[in-house]
């Protein structure tokens, strides 16, 4: 008797925005958790998708600085498992809100505040069923030339410092270039 393989789809960081999901302009940031910076950073994205509502998507990628951060990584890939339930960004605002409690066992309790049900949650956290994720994350930071926390990119353009107003400069560099690359609607008019 042969068993069937379970295939369990993961939904990647990359994949999970807030925002409207058909937006042209997407911000995207490498942060972590447990940093002051990225807290006052994510504070200054919400402003950013209030002020923009409807023109651009937020996307959060994980870079958990390990060397300073010990808890970091597992604040990651607990947000990822929450994910899969879609409450990402219910968890992703405790945790900055949590960035000094960051425990296993308080990630258990944020991710019941987050609204998870899944009775596997601290299972996966102790078995690092989403570490992959938050490594690839990393990784792809790495590549990207990310060094520190938080870096931003506006449609995959480097936004050097992580300020309201240079965010806001990027974003609206965005959508012009956005408004110049769309067909211009021709007005012609049908005859009755």
């Amino acid at each position: 008797m042969a068993f069937k393989k379970e295939v369990v789809e993961i939904i990647e960081p990359r994949d999970v925005f807030v925002g409207n999901p058909k937006a042209e302009v997407t911000l995207e940031e490498f942060g972590e958790y447990e940093s002051e910076i990225c807290a006052k950073a994510n504070e200054i994205v919400k402003q950013l998708l209030e002020e923009y509502d409807g023109r651009i998507r937020f996307n959060f990628r994980h870079f958990p600085l390990t060397k300073i951060h010990q808890r970091s990584l597992k604040a990651g890939e607990a947000a990822v498992a929450t994910a899969q339930e879609g409450k990402f960004w219910e968890m992703h605002n405790i945790l900055f809100a949590n960035r000094r409690n960051l425990g296993t066992t308080s990630l258990k309790l944020h991710s019941k505040e987050a609204g998870v049900r899944s009775k596997k949650f601290l299972d996966d956290l102790v078995n690092a069923t989403y570490g992959w994720q938050v490594q690839g994350d990393l990784k792809e930071g790495i590549d990207r030339g990310v060094k520190d926390v938080p870096t931003f990119f506006v449609n995959g353009e480097l936004v050097k410092k992580a300020t309201y107003e240079d965010l806001s400069k990027a974003i609206e560099a965005a959508l012009k270039k956005v408004k110049k690359k769309a067909p211009a609607k021709s007005a012609v008019k049908q005859r009755a």
